[in-house]
């Protein structure tokens, strides 16, 4: 597939859209931003809600591909996610169909699996140990639930209309892991620039699901699905582990917020609509 030249990303005001916002044009890309909030700096941004299907057709109009990273992306009432997550995501891949977008690249979550138990140990991992992407959706929180809908909405829409995605279950993008856990989901933003620019360009890509960290040395899940597209990560969380683990200590299996993948989401109360 040649490279995109423009992109609709969604999200674009957010933590991880900001971060791509900085990075994906030195991939050669000219960014359409998409945002429910207005954007400081980018007079040219779309400020729509998800729910605005007039407003997101013209957003994807012209379009080679979407990078769709908009939504709640931390835990809130069904309601909220069931708007926001569920149908917005379902309104975004309408519109890509009905102006014939040939690829989505959808931001997924480590927490549509968020109940697999995790590896044990501190070491790193032998292949055959590492979280397989075909592991069954066991989402964490009504915002995993969300996550897993949207790669079953992937697959339908590929299998349907031939809309390819990329579905990137992403552990957590910063600057810097900022507890043990994350030093095995971690993702640093050049790695996830790295990520979408290999999901955006890759050829015959069906619908594929993806794993998005570093190549972290405590790294739980398999990244050869993310390799095969073309992605080459280049930096590992290891370097922060003495402070991290001064702070917290190593993750205990014996604790039950240790247990599993999505870590405390797995353990924390619902949260209810007021």
């Amino acid at each position: 597939m040649p490279a995109p030249r423009t992109v609709l990303l969604t999200g674009a005001a957010g933590g991880l859209g900001t971060l791509m916002r900085e990075l994906l044009p030195a991939y050669g890309y000219d960014l359409r931003l998409f945002d429910v909030v207005p954007i400081p700096g980018e007079p040219d941004a779309i400020t729509a809600d998800l729910a605005d299907k007039d407003a997101l057709r013209e957003a994807v109009r012209g379009v080679d591909a979407v990078l769709h990273l908009a939504g709640i992306s931390l835990e809130s009432s069904f309601d909220k996610i069931l708007r926001a997550n569920i149908e917005g995501t379902y309104n975004v891949y309408e519109a890509a169909r009905e102006e014939g977008v040939a690829r989505v690249v959808f931001a997924s979550s480590n927490h549509a699996v968020g109940f697999t138990p995790r590896p044990e140990g501190d070491t790193p991992l032998e292949p055959g140990a590492l979280i397989p992407v075909g592991t069954p959706h066991r989402p964490d929180t009504f915002y995993g639930l969300s996550k897993a809908f949207g790669e079953d909405l992937a697959q339908y829409y590929w299998d349907k209309y031939g809309l390819e995605t990329v579905s990137v279950r992403i552990g957590a993008c910063f600057k810097e892991p900022t507890s043990v856990r994350m030093m095995s989901v971690w993702m640093s933003p050049g790695d996830g620039a790295r990520l979408f620019h290999a999901a955006l360009t890759a050829e015959r890509v069906g619908h594929t699901v993806v794993y998005g960290s570093s190549a972290n040395t405590r790294l739980w899940w398999d990244l050869s699905s993310a390799r095969a597209l073309g992605y080459e990560p280049q930096d590992d969380s290891e370097p922060y582990a003495e402070k991290l683990i001064a702070e917290e200590g190593e993750l205990d299996p014996g604790n039950p917020e240790h247990a599993c993948l999505g870590g405390h989401f797995t353990t924390d109360p619902p949260i209810w609509p007021h």
